[in-house]
């Protein structure tokens, strides 16, 4: 499965913060990242200059194999925290989605 990162030009975006970046999606989404094709992650410092709380915006986009994508988005402090739980939410949606297909089968 391919992850995608993308950041604005507030949040530098070096190979470090790549990495730890796709580590925590990769473990945030656990075994539903068997169901997909591909993940793209967006980054963004929301008040940019200005500091204060929760400026961070991580949105996770899905693309579960032969169905339409999904995302979920979380606002947090610092980059890190603010993908555990965008990766947390978007878990949570598609292992509901993932259970409504399989109980339809």
């Amino acid at each position: 499965m391919q992850i995608k990162i993308n950041t604005d030009r507030h949040i530098q975006g070096d190979e470090r913060l790549k990495e730890a970046v796709r580590a925590i999606v990769e473990q945030g989404l656990g075994h539903t990242l068997s169901r997909l094709t591909r993940a793209e992650v967006h980054l963004q410092d929301e008040n940019a200059h200005k500091g204060g709380g929760d400026d961070i915006r991580c949105m996770i986009e899905a693309r579960p194999q032969g169905r339409d994508p999904l995302a979920a988005t979380h606002h947090d402090a610092d980059v890190e925290a603010a993908a555990r739980g965008a990766a947390r939410r978007l878990r949570a949606l598609l292992e509901s989605e993932f259970g409504k297909a399989d109980r339809k089968r």
